[in-house]
């Protein structure tokens, strides 16, 4: 996840102190997405020279360590005054190269700090481009794929810096070379005052903040007229081409004699709502260039049915609702949340009176999506359990072929997809890289495109035809927990809407119609269990494994709640289908091993009463979540949690909340913080854990 902030202030004043303190807060703001190291880079010297220079400070660990370390600098005259300045600052996941100060960003092209950059994603052709920086002389400090993308501008401006060649035209030639998923911020001593932004895969929006009128509030995108060569290298594989020339100059600025203006970029809104509510969300390719206190958006090359604008958009959004309140962690705000989030995902499409459904993100396109030959449902970790969870209703619903896919997968396979297909694509920020790649793999193809997101803007819900947006309201902390209810809940919908011209769907429909008007309530009374399941936590947490089975609608309950121990709390967990037990996972089951059943009074009942037998003849002592009065379960259990009773299609969202508490406590009883967790697999790799790592020679690059 990581987090990008970078903060401009045109002819406003502000002293040092100001904007260290606004760069630093918007990377606290950004702690939520996980890191273990943090820098800022800022400009002017201490002597009053007219000479821009650039200063960089790094550090390993928390924010808290960074603000620390610039609070220490004596050699910082925090008083000075800066009427135009520009700093950018980055929270840090290693991936390429240990957590260390030099491995941190921001990453520079010289030792000069020349070109500074700070990058969120992944560079995959980093070490081809190395490669050939290195054969232009470049010497490498960090071990990041970070470092090739300031040392390529730097090289870039090198051979066309006596043509005139403008910051944006030095990003532009360098980003058509990289490959992968970026989000860039860029500043330069060669182009004081300036501030170049730019992404493709991951999520980046400007912020503006102005006392005055802005000039237009939709901002037109710029196009290059061609290419005029103006310097070639000998190298073949064309990392420096040609300098572009664009149309015409925007005048986005705002209005009146002085025009001062704020700018401020990051890759998530919470960063920026504490300043202003005005943003501009960037679209893969864009290019942002911020001079003299206008901004530019350019693209490098056209595409088919794009936008020629960027809208200025105006987030409802309100700082109290991105603040933890009374809770420790904004992950147990956010669990204990959702009989709002629920409500809210409902309000004004469930009409309980007359139990009608309206979706009217869709609403235009039902005709079509209802003529369709089978439904894809593409999302990636929690939202693909959300899909897991309805998969089964949407098929009785719909009497359709429902398919559900992992968005990695459905790519490695290049799985045939036909203009009668719709694919809905579920994400919480719209902005999940692989579930954007499937998005437009698919629409390329002619299929339906239907977006499931939280966030208006994000790329999905911009690049869908159409789409249900589930309000769950802000989702800050990195694991997924009411966004998962609400996606639940509009799946559910979905099928209710498409089931309601069918007679003999009448009689399901007004059961579940009833349940959902219930599901509130019944959310509170499974929350006010959170101190049975603290208890229970304080016996599991120093456990080393965590089996989680079940079978039916209770499956998806199984993968997300091993999916939020393992996130939380480094603890393998491992979600099993029940019905599978026999065929290898039942091998594991012993009295040391820890094992939680989800049974629950529908269909499937005797089957996991069967698993239950089959565990405790293993010796095993499981641990049900069950419904309230099953004696004949508890009776069988180790321990066991009593839950309310619902329609069966619900019954999921019943079941994992439980799991997202017990998550929540063993994390926090083994004294992790569940506020900056990381994503499983990756939350195992460590010296001490041993792991197998099985690759086939392909045309793909590990």
């Amino acid at each position: 996840m990581v987090g990008i902030f970078a903060y401009l202030n045109y002819l406003i004043p502000a002293t040092r102190k100001e904007i260290l303190e606004i760069l630093i807060n918007g990377l606290k703001r950004l702690e939520y997405r996980g890191y273990d190291s943090a820098g800022v880079a800022f400009e002017g010297s201490e002597c009053g020279d007219e000479k821009c220079v650039i200063r960089m400070i790094k550090q390993k660990g928390k924010v808290q360590v960074l603000r620390e370390e610039v609070e220490t600098c004596s050699d910082l005259n925090f008083d000075r005054k800066y009427n135009i300045h520009i700093g950018i600052a980055h929270t840090r996941w290693a991936t390429h190269g240990e957590p260390s100060a030099v491995n941190s960003h921001p990453q520079r092209s010289n030792t000069d700090n020349e070109f500074v950059v700070v990058h969120n994603g992944i560079v995959t052709n980093y070490k081809d481009v190395k490669s050939f920086l290195q054969s232009k002389g470049f010497e490498f400090e960090s071990e990041t794929d970070t470092e090739v993308i300031a040392k390529l501008v730097q090289h870039v401006f090198n051979c066309h810096k006596d043509d005139g060649v403008t910051f944006r035209e030095c990003v532009e030639m360098a980003i058509q070379q990289l490959e992968g998923a970026f989000a860039l911020a860029l500043m330069s001593t060669n182009y004081p005052g300036e501030c170049i932004a730019t992404r493709r895969g991951s999520p980046l929006l400007v912020g503006v903040k102005s006392k005055a009128k802005l000039s237009t509030d939709h901002i037109p995108i710029l196009y290059s007229k061609g290419f005029k060569d103006v310097s070639t290298t000998e190298d073949h594989r064309g990392y420096v081409g040609s300098t572009q020339r664009v149309d015409s100059t925007t005048e986005f600025h705002p209005m009146g004699p002085e025009r001062e203006v704020e700018y401020f970029f990051a890759s998530d809104a919470s960063a920026i709502i504490e300043h202003t509510n005005q943003v501009i969300f960037l679209e893969d390719d864009d290019v942002a260039s911020v001079k003299d206190g206008s901004l530019s958006i350019h693209r490098v090359k056209r595409s088919i049915d794009e936008s020629t604008v960027r809208e200025v958009i105006t987030l409802k959004t309100e700082i109290q609702e991105i603040m933890k309140g009374k809770f420790s962690s904004f992950m147990q705000k956010e669990i204990f949340e959702q009989p709002e989030s629920v409500i809210n995902t409902m309000r004004g499409r469930v009409n309980f009176e007359n139990n009608q459904v309206v979706l009217g993100g869709i609403k235009d396109f039902m005709p079509e999506i209802r003529r369709c030959r089978r439904m894809l449902f593409i999302a990636c970790g929690t939202s693909y359990h959300s899909a897991v969870a309805t998969r089964q209703l949407l098929e009785e619903l719909t009497e359709l072929p429902v398919m559900v896919e992992l968005a990695s997968d459905f790519l490695d396979r290049d799985t045939p997809v036909f203009r009668d297909d719709v694919c809905c694509f579920i994400s919480q920020s719209g902005e999940t890289a692989d579930t954007l790649l499937a998005l437009r793999y698919c629409k390329q193809r002619g299929a339906l495109i239907v977006g499931v997101t939280n966030t208006v803007g994000s790329s999905i819900c911009r690049e869908s035809h159409c789409g249900i947006h589930i309000n769950a309201g802000p989702e800050i902390g990195v694991a997924s927990t009411k966004a998962y209810t609400s996606q639940f809940i509009s799946l559910v919908m979905f099928g209710l809407v498409m089931c309601e011209d069918r007679i003999s769907m009448q009689e399901r429909r007004k059961e579940i119609i009833k349940g959902l008007h219930d599901l509130p309530d019944l959310i509170k009374e499974v929350l006010d269990m959170d101190d049975q399941i603290h208890t229970l936590s304080q016996e599991l947490y120093q456990q080393k494994s965590l089996l989680v089975m079940g079978r039916g609608y209770n499956f998806a309950t199984c993968l997300e709640g091993a999916l939020k121990i393992k996130e939380l709390t480094y603890m393998h967990s491992e979600g099993i289908m029940a019905g599978e037990l026999k065929h290898g996972p039942l091998a594991l089951v012993d009295k040391a091993m820890p094992v939680m059943m989800v049974i629950t009074r529908d269909k499937v009942y005797s089957k996991c009463m069967n698993a239950l037998q089959q565990v405790k003849a293993r010796q095993g002592r499981p641990i049900l979540l069950c419904t309230r009065g099953d004696l004949e379960a508890q009776k069988s259990a180790y321990k066991y949690l009593e839950l309310p009773h619902t329609v069966d299609c619900l019954q999921g969202i019943l079941t994992v909340i439980p799991m997202q508490l017990l998550s929540f406590h063993i994390a926090v009883l083994k004294g992790y913080d569940v506020s900056q967790c990381f994503f499983y697999p990756l939350s195992f790799i460590s010296s001490s854990y041993h792991y197998l790592l099985v690759h086939c020679f392909t045309s793909h690059v590990l």
